[in-house]
C-alpha cells in the first residue's frame, strides 16, 4: 500500500511544472549581478583596454581599445611598425589599414561595420537586451570541458546571431559563438573567455582566444590593463578628413618664339 501511494505521489509531482527552472531573464539578471550589478555597470562612461593579440608564432600586435557611451569605440593596433585604426562614432564605422596599402581613412562596408557597432556596446548584448532590439532564447544546458553552462541564443538587432555560454555556477560568460557575414561569406567565430579579474568593482575577462570554427588557427588576446571612466573627447571617434591632395605644378607660360632669320637680309659678320 505504501509503495502505491509513493508511486502516485511521484506521478503527481511529474505533472507539476518545475519551479526550479530558471527563465532567460533570471539567468541574465544573475549574470549582470556576477559582473558587478546593473548600477555599477551603467556608472561606467568609458573603458580603456590595453592588450596584446598573438596571431601566430612570433607575431604579436599590441593595441588599445577605447569605448565610450553612447555606442562609440576606437581600436588601434600595431603590426610590424604600422598602426591600424578601426572606429565607430555612433553613426559611421571607419578604418585606416596601412598594411593593406590604405593609409587614408575610409568608411567600412556594412558587414564590417557590424562588428564595430557590437564592440561599441559597453554593457554587452544581454544588458537591456529588449530595449536594444535583441532577442534572447534559452537553449538549455550544455557541458563545456566538464563545466555546466547555460546556452543562450541572441539574435542581435543588426542580424548577427550569437550563442553565449554562461557558467552555471558563476554566471560569467565562458564561451561565445558568432555567425556573421563578411564580404558575402558567412563566418562562424568561436571565442573562449576566461581569466576574470575585478577592476573597480566590475569583473572583466582578461583572456580571450578566438578563431573561425573548424580552423586550427586562433588569435589570443591577453589584456594587461583596464581603466574605467578615462576622459576622452568624442572627436577621437570621428573619421578625420582625407589629407589634402598635393597641388599640381603650375604650367610655365609659353616662351616667345625666337625671331626667324630673313634670307634676304643676312646678318652682318
Amino acid at each position: 500500500m505504501v509503495r502505491k501511494v509513493f508511486l502516485a505521489m511521484v506521478a503527481l509531482i511529474a505533472l507539476i511544472p518545475c519551479v526550479c527552472a530558471q527563465t532567460v531573464d533570471e539567468i541574465i539578471a544573475k549574470s549582470i549581478q556576477a559582473r558587478g550589478g546593473a548600477d555599477k555597470l551603467k556608472s561606467v562612461q568609458s573603458i580603456k583596454t590595453t592588450a596584446t593579440i598573438a596571431m601566430g608564432p612570433g607575431m604579436e600586435a599590441p593595441g588599445t581599445l577605447i569605448q565610450k557611451r553612447p555606442n562609440m569605440a576606437r581600436l588601434e593596433f600595431t603590426i610590424q611598425g604600422l598602426t591600424a585604426v578601426q572606429a565607430y562614432d555612433s553613426t559611421n564605422a571607419w578604418q585606416i589599414m596601412p598594411f593593406m596599402g590604405k593609409k587614408d581613412p575610409e568608411l567600412m562596408s556594412a558587414d564590417e561595420a557590424k562588428e564595430m557597432q557590437e564592440t561599441a556596446d559597453l554593457d554587452g548584448p544581454l544588458v537591456d537586451y529588449k530595449s536594444k532590439g535583441n532577442q534572447v532564447e534559452l537553449l538549455g544546458k550544455e557541458k563545456l570541458e566538464g563545466t555546466d553552462a547555460y546556452k543562450l541564443k541572441v539574435n542581435l538587432k543588426n542580424g548577427d546571431v550569437q550563442t553565449i555560454y554562461l557558467d552555471a555556477d558563476s554566471f560569467l560568460e565562458i564561451k561565445e559563438e558568432t555567425k556573421r557575414t563578411v564580404r558575402g561569406t558567412e563566418r562562424d567565430v568561436e571565442s573562449s573567455i576566461g581569466d576574470y579579474k575585478e577592476v573597480d568593482g566590475i569583473v572583466f575577462p582578461f583572456a580571450i582566444e578566438s578563431g573561425v570554427k573548424g580552423s586550427t588557427e586562433t588569435e589570443k588576446l591577453t589584456i594587461s590593463k583596464i581603466e574605467l571612466n578615462v576622459p576622452v573627447e568624442d572627436s577621437v571617434f570621428k573619421m578625420p578628413p582625407p589629407p589634402p591632395k598635393p597641388e599640381a605644378p603650375k604650367a610655365e607660360p609659353p616662351k616667345p618664339d625666337a625671331p626667324k632669320a630673313n634670307p634676304s637680309n643676312p646678318p652682318n659678320i
